[in-house]
């Protein structure tokens, strides 16, 4: 499987296949040595050649950061196959957006009011969940045509806070 990942900004091509042996993986295509398991969800267990990393995923509802050690990255992972990974696809980027809560939890700040202009990863509000504070953010440049939520508001998974146009 041949995979474009970002990682902070920067691109790389990756491509993985599983052997007998484990994995066999090229990244920019160089082979590297690695060896992976999932440790637990979310959390994977890295051997690339012969230097161990524990590799934690942290997902909310527009980013992807991994934390290698203590150090977080913005990533982003694109199927190259898929229609839905191409930029600039049909309606990737025409009409409101919505933001959705990705999971149940409490809305413990509101950063920007309707009508403010955002731009891409900007912050819209904070959500509570778990006791981890999440800043939900714009997925794209626009304007915050409504914000569904309130200050101190439950919600619950899949529920739409705000829309971006």
């Amino acid at each position: 499987m041949l995979y474009d990942v970002t990682i902070d900004g920067r691109n790389y091509r990756l491509g993985l296949e599983r052997t007998d042996e484990g994995w066999r993986c090229q990244l920019d295509g160089r082979e590297v040595l690695l060896d992976a398991v999932l440790a637990r969800p979310d959390v994977l267990s890295v051997v690339i050649e012969g230097k161990a990393y524990e590799i934690k995923r942290e997902r909310t509802a527009t980013d992807l950061h991994l934390w290698v050690g203590g150090v977080r990255y913005a990533a982003e992972l694109r199927d190259p196959r898929s229609l839905r990974s191409r930029k600039g696809g049909a309606g990737d980027d025409t009409g409101p957006r919505k933001l959705i809560a990705p999971m149940p939890g409490k809305v413990i700040r509101i950063l920007l009011q309707e009508k403010a202009k955002v731009e891409p990863g900007q912050g819209i509000l904070v959500m509570e969940a778990m006791k981890m504070q999440n800043e939900i953010k714009s997925p794209r440049k626009g304007t915050i045509q409504r914000i569904l939520a309130a200050e101190g508001a439950n919600v619950n998974a899949g529920d739409v806070l705000a829309i971006v146009e």
